[in-house]
């Protein structure tokens, strides 16, 4: 087992360096050393109550944000059980080498987030308990999760690697006033209208756009070309084989540079942004009047001066027609995840944790505060989640969300797609031509990246 996660560890590693996955866009750098630090000892028999340690992705504002939301469950769980939790929020730029550290060392934690896309790639590893019926049955069995967020927990055929904890889905802000003020009164039902309306609401020498964009974050990047592609029928894999270069992947990838280098409707300056910190401010200033993001953004937005009744969501709107054999694929299955490493001296306490971290009563109280997707069916009977916005991601989700590939070469496809992205996004932020050709020869390069491995 050990030398089969090593191997399996050193392959992930060469393309997987820090990536933000399927959560809070906190920035793609990697941390400069994995730490095993939080993880829990083994306590001998008698010696006391188990204490688990846990691992929580960045997923509000802040990490002083996510503790203030967490630790009070975290405690009510203790009082529940007896059995203490020792919690560390981990930023999204630390987190997978921090994952990467403890799979090959064997001193993780017990518990611990993960983006969801990383599910096949981390499941290759060995290093995480498998949700074979019995695990399953001890968080409340898979018929308690949401299936299309139960689509991204591992690779196909194979008992999951871990369950949904925190549903995510990608929509279209809005901002009201710059609508208004633009004449504009509904939200862009087309793609082709929705350029329409970003480049009405665009007057660059006020420093006024109709989109931002995280031109930098080669994660988010990856998204738009697997969402974008799969609406013009790109397959990315055939089997193994990587299909960077199909015509298909080429123009899904030209619909979202198009947008700064053709439509110029994204300030230039957005092909630097690596996270969301500063298009959040911008779209709350006035400064861009849409943004195409997940919709954890909506805590943000607001702290940054934008009230909830000033801004609208409405599905990033598909092409129409469709192209030919493309897809009705406006998101891809975002999320969080909860896994228990299989080092765990703790299993079934592990376990009793992701079943009240799962519970529709604790799923309820952490998506409502993370401004994400409960992942359990039961919870949206809470008032909370019959919002307008919250159920155009419901929907999203439910019915024009696809998985990202469930399968090892996955988080590849992200490193080398989406640098791929960053780098058009940055020769058309200079003013430099960015034409099929050169997406497709940059794309080639990544295909050819994929088979050599370097």
């Amino acid at each position: 087992m050990r030398s089969r996660t090593i191997e399996a560890v050193a392959a992930f590693a060469l393309f997987a360096l820090g990536a933000a996955a399927c959560g809070k866009s906190g920035g793609d750098a990697p941390s400069s050393s994995p730490s095993p630090s939080g993880s829990a000892a083994a306590a001998p028999p008698g010696s006391g109550p188990v204490t688990l340690s846990y691992w929580a992705s960045n997923q509000g504002p802040s990490l002083e944000d996510d503790k203030k939301v967490l630790q009070p469950e975290l405690d009510k769980f203790e009082k529940q059980t007896g059995i203490k939790v020792k919690l560390e929020v981990i930023p999204w730029s630390d987190l997978l080498n921090r994952i990467l550290g403890a799979t090959t060392s064997g001193k993780g934690p017990d518990v611990l987030n993960i983006g969801n896309s990383w599910s096949a790639s981390l499941q290759a590893t060995g290093a995480f308990l498998p949700f074979d019926g019995a695990a399953l049955a001890k968080v409340g069995g898979k018929d308690r999760f949401i299936p299309a967020s139960m689509s991204a927990t591992g690779a196909p055929g194979q008992p999951p690697a871990s369950v949904p904890l925190y549903g995510l889905a990608y929509g279209l802000f809005y901002n009201k006033k710059m609508f208004a003020d633009g004449g504009v009164e509904e939200p862009p039902a087309t793609w082709a209208e929705l350029v329409a309306v970003a480049k009405k609401l665009t007057d660059a020498k006020s420093g006024r756009y109709g989109l931002a964009i995280m031109g930098a974050s080669y994660t988010e990047n990856a998204h738009f070309a697997f969402m974008f592609g799969r609406q013009h029928g790109a397959k990315i894999f055939e089997g193994k084989q990587a299909r960077f270069d199909d015509p298909e992947l080429v123009a899904g990838v030209k619909q979202y540079i198009d947008l700064l280098s053709v439509h110029k409707v994204v300030n230039p300056s957005n092909a630097e942004y690596v996270n969301d910190t500063q298009i959040l401010k911008d779209f709350a200033a006035g400064k861009a009047a849409m943004l195409m993001i997940q919709s954890y953004a909506a805590t943000a937005i607001e702290q940054n001066g934008l009230a909830r009744d000033a801004y609208g969501v409405a599905p990033i709107p598909l092409p129409d027609p469709l192209p030919a054999n493309g897809k009705r694929v406006n998101s891809h299955v975002a999320g969080i995840n909860i896994a228990v490493f299989e080092d765990s001296k703790h299993k079934d306490a592990a376990l009793e944790l992701v079943a009240f971290m799962t519970s529709p009563a604790e799923q309820r109280i952490l998506n409502a505060a993370f401004n994400s997707l409960p992942v359990v069916t039961e919870a949206y009977a809470d008032e909370r989640f019959k919002t307008a916005n919250i159920q155009v991601f419901q929907k999203v989700l439910a019915e024009t969300a696809e998985s990202m590939p469930m399968m090892e070469e996955t988080t590849q496809f992200e490193t080398l797609v989406g640098t791929a992205t960053k780098d058009l996004l940055a020769e058309a932020a200079s003013g430099k031509a960015v034409d099929e050709a050169a997406i497709r020869a940059k794309l080639t390069k990544a295909n050819q990246q994929m088979v050599s491995g370097k």
